[in-house]
């Protein structure tokens, strides 16, 4: 196992290209001055000692040093011990509505994103609890099995888009029902499900399905995402809008934010409805929600002892600095008196 303490300086690689390019324009920059001064012979006499090769070299070493520094600076960290350890939680299932309906832009970026957003929010304020993902859209499919890994629930997370599911519309029935066989405990009592939808084009008898998961011991809370005012489905192509959704009639569609089914939900499932507006107050909910909540103590294993990996890394920027360094850019003595090509010498 292993963490990356500060991820953002693998921006730094980012430079090696450019830094490529800009070597090859002056490199040719030079050529061009220099056949604009002598002939190709005449610049061998002058510069006998002039090594492409080595200049090349030093630019590769150049890049190296710095990829190094990226990683010495991003610090990766390896776990050296798994050990077993005791954690108190309540069992959390967020089911993601990932309808096309979810990539109106009333809320920016768009209602998709913003979910995203608010679910991973809520995760990193998440302790000893355990956590899975559902998404959805005109059939249910599961993303994160219940677990303590919040890492890779997270990466998981970030990956779910609207193209994950063929065939469209809200089937939160089948969410509701999916979050049933993820509480894999039967001696916790606690167990959240928080259902994030904009309401639209829902399917099923969701009431009944509600209270159904309440005799199981599921409280389910409903997060809204969008505006009572609506917003058009933008289709958009390399990031750019060539058009809106339109309907059977050719006109465009305007999605709107269904409150009122997301309110029937919760309060069949003893629950609450949540507006996802405002990511900050979202959160403090939550945390207050699961405050309140008994928690259930379960085992878990985790890796400890994480160890710093940078100096592997920042010892190989010194070599490879050291070696720029002592590495000239002229023709080295023993090579240049082979003569392979049996190059007669000009004398001037």
């Amino acid at each position: 196992m292993y963490q990356l303490e500060q991820p953002i300086y693998f921006y730094m690689l980012f430079a090696l290209p450019a830094i490529i390019a800009m070597y090859l324009l002056v490199a040719l920059w030079k050529k061009r001055a220099q056949r604009s001064f002598a002939n190709s012979t005449l610049l061998d006499a002058l510069s006998p000692s002039q090594s492409i090769f080595k200049g090349a070299l030093k630019l590769v070493l150049a890049l190296l040093v710095m990829a190094c520094l990226s990683f010495a600076l991003v610090n990766p960290k390896i776990g050296t011990k798994l050990e077993t350890v005791k954690r108190e939680g309540v069992d959390v299932v967020f089911a993601l509505d990932v309808s096309t309906s979810m990539l109106a832009e009333d809320i920016a970026p768009n209602r998709l994103e913003k979910s995203k957003q608010l679910v991973r929010q809520i995760i990193n304020t998440l302790a000893g609890d355990r956590i899975g993902i559902i998404g959805y859209a005109g059939s249910a499919f599961p993303q994160v099995p219940i677990t303590t890994d919040f890492s890779s629930a997270r990466l998981f997370l970030s990956g779910m888009n609207t193209n994950m599911v063929s065939s469209q519309g809200t089937a939160m029935t089948q969410a509701i029902e999916m979050a049933e066989t993820y509480y894999n405990d039967i001696e916790q009592k606690n167990r959240v499900l928080f259902l994030i939808s904009d309401g639209e084009d829902h399917q099923g008898d969701y009431a009944n399905i509600a209270a159904q998961a309440t005799k199981k011991g599921i409280k389910i809370y409903t997060i809204g995402v969008g505006t009572p005012g609506g917003a058009k489905i933008p289709i958009k192509r390399g990031g750019v809008v060539q058009s809106y959704k339109r309907d059977q009639n050719n006109q465009e569609v305007i999605t709107k934010l269904n409150k009122e089914t997301l309110q029937e939900i919760a309060e069949a499932a003893n629950g609450k409805y949540l507006d996802g507006t405002n990511t900050k107050e979202l959160v403090e909910q939550v945390q207050n929600i699961l405050a309140g909540m008994d928690k259930k103590e379960f085992d878990a294993k985790q890796f400890s002892d994480f160890k710093d990996q940078f100096q592997w890394f920042l010892a190989g920027a010194l070599l490879f600095l050291l070696l720029d360094v002592l590495l000239l850019e002229r023709k080295t003595k023993w090579i240049n008196n082979l003569n392979l090509f049996n190059q007669q010498k000009t004398d001037l």
